[in-house]
């Protein structure tokens, strides 16, 4: 059984490649945390334990993005975009970049995934406790359930009865293990295809800003 949930509509600001009219945009918006991948560096530290190469002060995230493309572990550009995209906006690029690899997945990992289309579309707390549920009681830590985490630690209480913040750095690292592990899934020769992909879809993500 493979992921081949409808499409989900690009958050504000990203090209739509669907319809008749692929052409068209949404007005402009910041899909990123920070306006530089260096402030980025300095508002979440957690980053820089997790990726070797550091951005130069003046960067643009677009710039930094194709140097660690390019760079001896490239699947630094996938921590890099879980981290700087704004939850929503990386939420969407990891079910896309899952939808494009086209794995095969159980019914309860589809039932996720149609949980998380339905938070990127209508963010409320209502559907974020939805897939929270789902993926904290999950058995498995699959792509689909570390992208059900990312959505349940987007922002907002955990939980209605449970207050407590959740630190920021919680959303990305599950992105970015969602991510990954949809990368891992993949045969070694094939991998570098499917990253390049998985950049190539992150890369709209730093042009709007």
């Amino acid at each position: 059984m493979t992921l081949n949930s409808p499409e989900t509509t690009p958050p504000a600001g990203l090209p739509f490649n669907g319809g008749d009219d692929g052409e068209k945009t949404q007005p402009p918006v910041s899909a990123l945390r920070f306006g530089t991948p260096y402030a980025l560096y300095q508002g979440m530290p957690q980053l820089s334990r997790l990726i070797q190469n550091r951005p130069q002060e003046l960067e643009d995230g677009l710039a930094f993005l194709m140097r660690l493309r390019a760079s001896t572990t490239p699947e630094d550009a996938v921590t890099f975009t879980a981290f700087a995209a704004q939850p929503k906006m990386a939420v969407w690029w990891a079910y896309e970049c899952m939808r494009l690899a086209a794995d095969p997945i159980s019914e309860d990992d589809r039932r996720m995934m149609e949980l998380v289309a339905t938070w990127t579309t209508y963010p409320d707390d209502e559907n974020r406790y939805r897939a929270a549920r789902m993926a904290l009681y999950a058995p498995v830590r699959s792509p689909a359930v570390f992208l059900g985490l990312a959505v349940a630690w987007s922002g907002g209480a955990i939980a209605p009865n449970d207050p407590a913040p959740v630190p920021d750095h919680r959303a990305p690292r599950a992105v970015n293990s969602a991510v990954l592990s949809c990368l891992s899934k993949a045969a070694l020769s094939d991998r570098p295809v499917r990253l390049a992909r998985f950049i190539d879809l992150a890369a709209p993500l730093f042009r709007t800003y």
